[in-house]
């Protein structure tokens, strides 16, 4: 979760609904009515026997939609399906009856629910007429409908204008694409952005550790250092052959030796070579 209060976080969120509303309004979720008329003026069910592509023919390329459906089918929801496939077309609904066919007005133009509902409803019914002379001969139908449709033109209560057909593939490749590029994209960013955190926090660590082991080696030579100095007042009294004026002058040597590269082990071993002298020193009662 806190990842998507973040920046970075809402505008890939942001970014991923736009992906979504891009695969949604390819026709991601269409149903097959829908799929098809996207790319075609004229669907028909499996079992209606009519020359798909002679009707095609007929109605051109209007902005004009026929769905022939099987008989006893649901035309209203059929309608409501192809809503975002067929948006700004006359779209008519219908299934062959006994002596006539069931239809159903779908004129998905323009501001159908508010300004151009008159129009909207007017193209519904003048799309219709005539097609019951035809109820065996769906191509002649077709034919009526389409002058229908010219007529409407017309009197100016649909748009003029041919019928602009955008194939579904296509679509989906450039939604693919923005899934793609949207969820790559983000999630490099996001992982190199980790990386280079965990990097930095892992840099900074050392940092932290080796200024915390030359505040102790600072501390451990200090203190060496002193001992020296105090070892260097008791070494005075000594005489020089002695075997522990040699020891001393030897430590002296070492510690001399090692400011060129102090360690702490080799700090910690002066310190300890200190304690030693000093206690040999105090045995023999020098100083």
């Amino acid at each position: 979760m806190r990842f998507f209060t973040s920046v970075f976080g809402l505008a890939v969120l942001g970014c991923l609904v736009l992906t979504g509303w891009a695969l949604w309004s390819g026709g991601l979720f269409d149903g097959p009515v829908a799929r098809e008329v996207r790319a075609s003026s004229l669907y028909v069910a499996p079992g209606i026997d009519v020359d798909k592509t002679a009707g095609e023919r007929i109605l051109g390329n209007r902005r004009l939609v026929v769905i022939l459906l099987q008989p006893g089918s649901d035309l209203r929801k059929t309608c409501d399906d192809v809503t975002n496939a067929a948006e700004g077309n006359v779209v008519l609904v219908l299934s062959p009856g006994k002596d006539e066919y069931d239809t159903y007005g779908c004129a998905l133009l323009p501001g159908r629910d508010d300004e151009n509902f008159g129009k909207a409803f007017v193209a519904e019914s003048v799309i219709i007429d005539g097609i019951n002379a035809f109820p065996d001969r769906p191509l002649d139908m077709l034919k009526v409908v389409a002058v229908n449709y010219d007529r409407l033109v017309q009197s100016d209560l649909v748009p003029d204008g041919a019928r602009t057909v955008s194939p579904s593939l296509p679509r989906y490749l450039v939604a693919g694409a923005a899934v793609v590029a949207v969820l790559g994209g983000a999630a490099g960013i996001y992982f190199t952005a980790r990386r280079a955190a965990r990097l930095a926090a892992e840099r900074q660590e050392r940092r932290a550790a080796a200024a915390d082991a030359r505040s102790e080696l600072s501390a451990s030579a200090a203190v060496l250092a002193q001992q020296l100095i105090d070892l260097d007042a008791r070494y005075a009294s000594l005489p020089r052959e002695d075997r522990l004026a040699k020891r001393y002058r030897a430590l002296v040597a070492d510690y001399v030796d090692l400011l060129e590269d102090p360690t702490p082990e080799g700090v910690n071993d002066l310190i300890r070579r200190c304690g030693r002298l000093n206690q040999a020193l105090a045995a023999s009662g020098s100083g």
